[in-house]
């Protein structure tokens, strides 16, 4: 495996850790400001709607400079984010370092997926993709729980001090191991030529709901375990280590799937992640049965990942970066979609399982899309579409 992944994966890594975290604090973070469950929720949808921005505007920026360098200057303003949530003395200043932490996101996950399936065969780019966004699944098994271990034990702030030092180790993983790559052989015009595609749209309206389904769920997970489930505060963060062994696995499983056939895969997939939402919803007072849903729901949750990425790279063609980059946006846009759901659901007080049917509703809609989506992908006339 080239070395150049294992360093992507590293900032994928950092970047997870920062986006995740936060989920099992959020209960500290809203208590320490005073502020409630729902604006606490803002922390997670503004950093969602900010990585919308970066995604689409910083990829275009930088679409002709040499994506290694990108990717550092990225980083960058990661590092820059981080430390400005780690000192925030308002909830104000932190919601503002998350969203400087933010525009980073997209644009380095939608350069780095094109970097990654440059660096292996045509036929191993779902695998490379899923071995990048390894980054993200480590971040969930292993940073997300013991983050929020730090944050409980020391403080929220020290958590994000903790990742400030991440994202400098990030940094210095992509100088020393990411060769240097290429820039975009495609002008922005060309780059955005490829949204002519009808199978973009498609491929990022289902990562939008997808992804949205578990974020419904996800968002306010640590007040449906400990209100609905019965666990206690400190069992929270090693539930989330269940939920990110869900997504190693998932992430995994499904990259290896979707390098077989991507539509199927998307297809059996949001199905199964449908189910899991709705079984998790009808029995969350269970603690025996939360912990299965937990672990499936981050399974089937993250099987969707390389194959969505790779599904938008592909029919945007010869010029991905600017689609990878959108759909890299949508992932997050179904973020703070799922986070909104279950914010107002809660707020009009359906109470905390109200979130989760939020999600089952949101992925059965995905699944209608890529329903559309594969029948007029079988269609004779559907080709990835030029660019050149």
């Amino acid at each position: 495996m080239p070395l150049g992944l294992v360093a992507l994966a590293i900032g994928g890594f950092g970047i997870g850790l920062t986006e995740f975290v936060i989920m099992g604090l959020l209960p500290e973070v809203a208590a320490d400001f005073g502020v409630s469950e729902a604006t606490a929720g803002w922390l997670i949808s503004g950093y969602a709607l900010a990585v919308v921005v970066g995604a689409l505007g910083l990829t275009i920026a930088t679409t002709r400079l040499p994506r290694k360098n990108v990717l550092l200057g990225l980083l960058l303003l990661f590092i820059a984010g981080n430390l400005l949530s780690a000192i925030a003395p308002t909830y104000e200043v932190m919601l503002a370092g998350r969203i400087v932490a933010a525009l980073c996101h997209g644009a380095f996950f939608g350069i780095g997926a094109v970097l990654a399936a440059d660096l292996v065969a045509p036929q191993r780019r779902a695998f490379a993709v899923a071995t990048m966004f390894t980054g993200l699944t480590a971040a969930n098994v292993l940073g997300v729980p013991l983050g929020t271990l730090l944050g409980q034990a020391a403080g929220w702030r020290s958590t994000f001090w903790a990742i400030t030092a991440v994202g400098v180790i990030a940094w210095l993983g992509i100088l020393v191991l990411v060769p240097r790559g290429g820039s975009s052989s495609s002008s922005v015009r060309g780059e955005l030529r490829a949204f002519r595609s009808v199978q973009v749209w498609l491929s990022i309206v289902v990562t939008v709901l997808g992804f949205g389904g578990m974020f419904g769920a996800f968002t306010y997970i640590a007040y449906t375990l400990t209100d609905v489930s019965g666990f206690s505060s400190g069992a929270v963060p090693w539930l989330l280590v269940v939920v990110g062994a869900g997504l190693f696995v998932g992430n995994a499983i499904g990259g290896r799937a979707a390098d077989r056939s991507v539509d199927r895969t998307l297809l059996i997939v949001l199905v199964g992640l449908a189910v899991v939402l709705a079984g998790f919803a009808a029995t969350a007072s269970s603690p025996i049965a939360t912990v299965v849903w937990l672990f499936l729901m981050g399974a089937f949750g993250f099987a969707t990942v390389p194959g969505l990425q790779t599904r938008v790279m592909h029919y945007a063609s010869s010029a991905p970066t600017l689609a990878s980059g959108a759909n890299i946006a949508a992932f997050n846009l179904g973020n703070a979609l799922g986070a909104w759901a279950g914010g107002s659901a809660i707020a009009a007080g359906l109470g905390y399982t109200s979130p989760i049917w939020a999600g089952a509703l949101i992925t059965v809609a995905g699944l209608a899309v890529m329903a559309t989506a594969a029948t007029l992908a079988r269609a004779p006339h559907t080709e990835p579409v030029p660019v050149s």
